[in-house]
């Protein structure tokens, strides 16, 4: 029997990002004993990557903005697919979470009077994203920390989670894992767990997604027997760079074009005027001043066609890239510097300026950037009761990237921002509320947790065998060709038969060395997490036979009025990890009461 060491705690959250965090200040404040456990160091959470800014109706900026507005914008943004529960709770919330936020530290900008100053950003109506410059996901992040580490909050930094342990009546219990610098395993029990692991990006080639993107906790959850929603349902963000290659893939926040940047291409054509509604064509204009104009005109001034909801720019960029009028290395221009000044850009976007700069050599106040879509966030994730967070597997609950129905089938920016502040603190709720209604003390199955060390073990064993990163890379590859931004029924059902034989190779992964600082086997432990939700988003993109926000069928190209009023759900009723069937049914949407319905009545 493998050695580990053992821990017992009230609750425990799995990710330390801005939900995680913010699950975790929450339950502490309930007088429980929490611990926060990270795969990567604390303060490196994929939430530092988020720069345009913090979603919420303050109005501070559009007096007129309120919450019954950002709903809506939400509601749409996300084709109507969301959980309008969430939704409102989102849109009500988000306001007092940033407010609760500044006092805990964090220094937003500021309008001339003092308030917090709020930018424009895609498909919202008013400008609404309170933010620090362009570091507002690492401001986030900082203001939490602290706050946590302020409450001696218990963390186990660099700790891979292999699987949630469940007792004999299903409930959670505890998780398996090991630490990732010795490869020492450790356990934990606890009555409630919480699942804030992020998403899934690193399956694909592109993507803005750091490292730790696996997909763990969806992976998991459906291990555990807890349903996921809408799978299928990818954001491919409109602006990765996809060049110089020292910078492919990281993030051109959707700021750049709120401060003004616009998108050409490689004719120099503001081409999003093309891609506006029917009643409007760019080549009705003479010039780009008398389109900006005209724009501006029927838009009250507010919103440029480049800050179109995230998944109408990413397909008229792939549109223009598939007509042969993108960059040289296959994607469009993002052009600031000849529409603000050098001082302006370095003030309202350090971060863009100096990354580029220092990374690649790319100066942003005097050239554009070459930028396309790259995998950014999952808007499908695990099926949870709004108010609570509570999955369907008791004991276990989910917030922010890794829980769905929130976002719909597309999220906005700066949406993520405010779902993680507004529903990890409803998660730390959730999970108190059912630590101090549980009885008895959790126990756990030894003989479950010897048998997953000993499969996480099997790698060492092989003396020949495949390499885990020949397999990632494969699957990579795969994923962005098969299942990317634009998706057919004969491509999906190739993946599904690609899928199969990635398992059957990762079944027979060898790694070499010992367990200590090994990232070869840091990789197979992530493998079947991947594969899991591989699969999953390829069986929701096969089965919803429609386009609709961040899922688009070529052979499907329009929404189809039946599939709108559905989540697809999956599930795994026999279990089996990465090898286990995964079932997938249709379930009609949340009915949504008639107070909120007349919000879309009202509004054209």
């Amino acid at each position: 029997m493998a050695d580990y060491e053992s821990h017992s705690y009230d609750v425990i959250i799995i990710g330390a990002g801005g939900a995680g965090l913010r699950a975790a200040i929450e339950a502490k404040g309930r007088g429980l004993n929490v611990a926060l456990i990270c795969k990567s160091l604390l303060g490196k959470a994929h939430t530092v990557m988020a720069e345009g800014g913090v979603a919420a109706a303050m109005g501070n900026v559009y007096s007129e903005d309120n919450w019954q507005v950002h709903f809506r914008d939400t509601m749409r943004g996300g084709k109507m697919l969301n959980n309008w529960r969430m939704a409102q709770l989102h849109a009500q919330e988000s306001p007092d979470r940033v407010r609760e936020l500044e006092g805990w530290g964090a220094l937003f900008d500021r309008t001339k009077d003092g308030r917090i100053l709020q930018r424009d950003v895609g498909g919202h109506r008013s400008a609404r994203l309170a933010h620090v410059g362009d570091r507002t996901g690492l401001e986030l992040i900082r203001t939490l920390q602290q706050k946590a580490v302020s409450m001696d909050i218990d963390v186990f930094m660099e700790c891979k989670i292999l699987k949630l342990l469940q007792d004999a009546e299903g409930r959670v219990s505890g998780a398996i894992g090991y630490w990732r610098p010795t490869g020492e395993f450790i356990s934990f029990t606890a009555k409630a767990v919480v699942l804030a692991s992020g998403g899934v990006g690193k399956s694909w080639k592109y993507t803005s997604n750091s490292w730790e993107g696996t997909g763990d906790g969806h992976a998991m959850a459906m291990w555990a027997g807890a349903d996921l929603i809408d799978m299928e349902c990818v954001q491919f963000h409109p602006t990765g760079m996809v060049w110089p290659l020292s910078v492919r893939g990281i993030l051109v926040t959707e700021g750049v074009r709120g401060d003004g940047g616009v998108l050409r291409n490689s004719d120099g054509k503001r081409f999003m005027f093309d891609y506006v509604a029917d009643m409007f064509r760019a080549e009705t204009a003479e010039s780009e001043e008398e389109a900006d104009k005209w724009y501006d005109d029927h838009t009250a001034g507010r919103r440029p066609p480049e800050l179109l909801p995230r998944d109408e720019v990413a397909r008229s960029i792939n549109s223009e890239v598939k007509a042969g009028r993108g960059s040289p290395h296959g994607g469009v221009f993002l052009d600031i510097a000849s529409r603000r000044s050098a001082e302006f850009i370095r003030r309202r976007l350090p971060s863009m300026y100096h990354q580029f700069m220092e990374l690649a050599g790319v100066d942003i106040t005097a050239t554009a950037m070459e930028v396309g879509p790259t995998c950014h966030y999952i808007m499908g994730g695990v099926r949870v009761d709004a108010d609570t967070t509570a999955t369907t597997v008791p004991g276990l609950f989910a917030a922010g990237e890794v829980a769905g129905g929130m976002h719909g089938s597309n999220r906005l920016g700066g949406n993520s921002l405010s779902d993680l502040l507004v529903f990890g603190r409803r998660a730390g709720m959730g999970a108190a509320d059912y630590v101090e209604g549980r009885t008895g003390t959790p126990t756990i199955d030894h003989d479950e947790l010897e048998a997953v060390v000993q499969e996480s073990l099997k790698p060492f064993t092989r003396e020949t065998g495949e390499n885990p990163y020949d397999i990632q890379r494969d699957l990579q590859e795969m994923m962005q060709s098969n299942v990317g931004i634009i998706r057919t029924g004969s491509e999906l059902e190739e993946a599904l038969v690609e899928l199969d034989k990635l398992v059957e190779r990762a079944d027979n992964v060898a790694v070499k060395g010992g367990r200590v600082y090994n990232p070869a086997w840091n990789l197979a432990t992530d493998l079947p997490s991947m594969l899991t939700v591989s699969r999953s988003v390829t069986l929701g993109a096969l089965n919803r036979k429609e386009s609709r926000g961040g899922h688009t069928r070529e052979d499907f190209p329009k929404p189809d009025p039946e599939f709108g009023k559905v989540n697809l759900v999956l599930s795994q009723p026999s279990g089996g990890g990465m090898h286990g069937e995964i079932k997938i049914s249709p379930e009609p949407l949340l009915q949504m009461p008639d107070d909120l319905k007349v919000l879309f009545e009202e509004t054209k």
